[in-house]
């Protein structure tokens, strides 16, 4: 007969001590009483070692020599004592340690408790919970304030999982209805099956790849699971490139493409296929929100930051813009700042994300800024920069 597997739990764990079993009262308490202990032995050992002789001189010095029997009675008399006034010591030592141990234990483990309750309120999904500063100094400041933000973040978190099942949902929805209301109209006799019919099928299954593959991609990007190949390129060479492969979709919407290089611009560490990937994305968006007649800069240079030699690109255009308050929600899955677009006219909303996984794998960075709807928006990448020997010449 196979042998009952012993319970798993917070109760029991398989090889802890039972020591660790104990509440933090008890461990305060016995660590206090070591500590007790511990001197009462150390300062017994030395008086019965060291006060004795200095006790039996100081006797002579005062009178005189003295018989064996009244040495004998002073060391009863002096250990008697002695261990009288370590015992009364060590009961009012144990006695302040347990009132201290207590003081104590009550004033850390309610913290210690609310935050455990807490951590339960928020593991059950009530996101605005909160915990207030003790008052026990920055480590438990620490602790709160860290407890907080995790709990701000996991709230942002779950918005963001809702609105994305919600989009999900509502992005779904289209091609389905569409399919689905096809195929009856073909079933019913309504629809023949005719090239008209079979396109229309054949694009609104399109669309759904199109989104299953985006978020497959985003996904895939923001586990970090992307595979870079890795080579210095110069930046400037990269932005070239990429304003070259979206020139005829500008041309097309007329919309005005320009480059502007820096003089230094540094060479970067990049796979230069992502790279490309990351700013076509950005291209694609400012092409998006830029009307006809206006025009997308993309500017390459030099910056530094915290004493970090930085290469940075900036895509510039003349569109419409966003709230500032939107600048960080721009690159969260299938976010929207301007919710009356269409997935068609707007995108999936995915780019952005897209870009931000793939610099982020690259140790760059991705911000967006606007000044307002209809002003404008400017996006900058910012990279880990390879200074080239001229550069080095003219830092110095």
């Amino acid at each position: 007969m196979t042998p009952a597997a012993p319970p798993v739990g917070p109760a029991y764990t398989p090889g802890r001590p039972r020591l660790r079993r104990l509440g933090l009262g008890a461990r305060l308490f016995a660590a206090t009483g070591l500590v007790v202990l511990a001197g009462a032995t150390t300062l017994l050992v030395v008086a019965l070692l060291v006060a004795p002789p200095v006790f039996h001189a100081h006797l002579r010095m005062a009178l005189g020599d003295l018989s064996a029997a009244t040495l004998a009675h002073a060391d009863q008399a002096f250990a008697t004592a002695t261990l009288l006034s370590l015992a009364v010591a060590v009961v009012v030592a144990v006695l302040a340690a347990l009132t201290v141990t207590w003081l104590v234990t009550r004033r850390i483990a309610t913290p210690v408790a609310d935050l455990a309750a807490a951590a339960g309120r928020l593991a059950g999904g009530q996101y605005d919970t909160r915990v207030p500063d003790p008052g026990l100094g920055p480590e438990f400041a620490a602790l709160a304030a860290s407890f907080n933000t995790m709990a701000v973040r996991l709230a942002s978190t779950e918005r963001v999982r809702q609105r994305l099942l919600a989009d999900l949902a509502h992005e779904l929805r289209t091609p389905i209805a569409s399919i689905q209301a096809t195929v009856e109209a073909l079933a019913d006799g309504v629809l023949t099956v005719d090239d008209t019919t079979l396109t229309a099928l054949a694009d609104q299954a399109g669309r759904l790849d199109r989104l299953v593959a985006d978020l497959a991609a985003v996904s895939h990007a923001e586990e970090r699971a992307l595979d870079l190949r890795l080579s210095p390129h110069p930046l400037a060479d990269l932005a070239a490139a990429a304003a070259a492969a979206a020139q005829a979709r500008y041309a097309a919407r007329g919309v005005a493409l320009t480059v502007v290089t820096a003089a230094g611009t540094p060479v970067v560490h990049v796979d230069a296929d992502r790279f490309a990937e990351a700013v076509g994305n950005l291209l694609d968006n400012a092409l998006r929100y830029t009307p006809p007649g206006g025009t997308v800069t993309v500017t390459t240079d030099q910056t530094a930051h915290l004493g970090e030699d930085l290469a940075r690109l900036t895509v510039t255009d003349t569109g419409d813009g966003f709230d500032p308050a939107d600048a960080d929600r721009l690159f969260e899955r299938l976010y929207r700042a301007d919710t009356a677009r269409s997935r068609a006219t707007g995108g999936s909303g995915i780019g952005l994300t897209i870009a931000r996984a793939i610099l982020t794998a690259h140790r760059g960075t991705i911000t967006a800024h606007s000044t307002g709807p209809g002003r404008g928006a400017t996006f900058t990448i910012t990279l880990p920069a390879i200074l080239t020997a001229d550069a080095r010449r003219r830092d110095r």
